[in-house]
């Protein structure tokens, strides 16, 4: 064997390796890359599913925080509104209350006059009840 074949035995030794080792990285990046993609978009799916679970909770748990401030608010109005009552709306109970007894003892003096004289005490002792409740009111505003 010539020098030259030696050379080219060599030269064509070594591209075969080359060939060979450029196919397999190649071949195992475009592996990798597969691999690595598929298992990549897998773990953003997973982490999807858990943040969309955590999302749809945090939006239940908000929707609930959010009725629980309708509900109080209607309250605060309510009770504002109730706090607006003072002394001239128990006054007017009051009077109410007496033109009550007034009724239920005239209809007493009737023989047919009964149901009429338990509704008018009933709505009698309901105006109080309403009055004694606007009463504490005020005495909590003054002091």
């Amino acid at each position: 064997m010539t020098t030259v074949q030696i050379y080219a035995l060599i030269a064509i030794v070594f591209l075969t390796g080359a060939i060979y080792w450029i196919a397999f990285r190649c071949g195992v990046s475009n592996g990798r890359t597969v691999g690595y993609s598929e298992g990549f978009s897998e773990g953003i799916a997973v982490q999807s599913a858990d943040k969309s679970e955590e999302i749809r909770n945090l939006t239940l748990s908000l929707k609930q925080a959010h009725d629980q401030h309708e509900q109080l608010y209607d309250f605060y109005k309510r009770a504002l509104e109730a706090s607006k009552l003072g002394e001239p709306a128990r006054i007017t109970l009051m009077e109410i209350a007496e033109k009550l007894r007034i009724a239920a003892e005239t209809f007493a003096a009737f023989r047919t006059g009964k149901k009429l004289e338990r509704e008018s005490l009933a709505l009698r002792d309901q105006a109080l009840a309403i009055a004694a409740l606007l009463e504490p009111a005020d005495q909590e505003n003054a002091a």
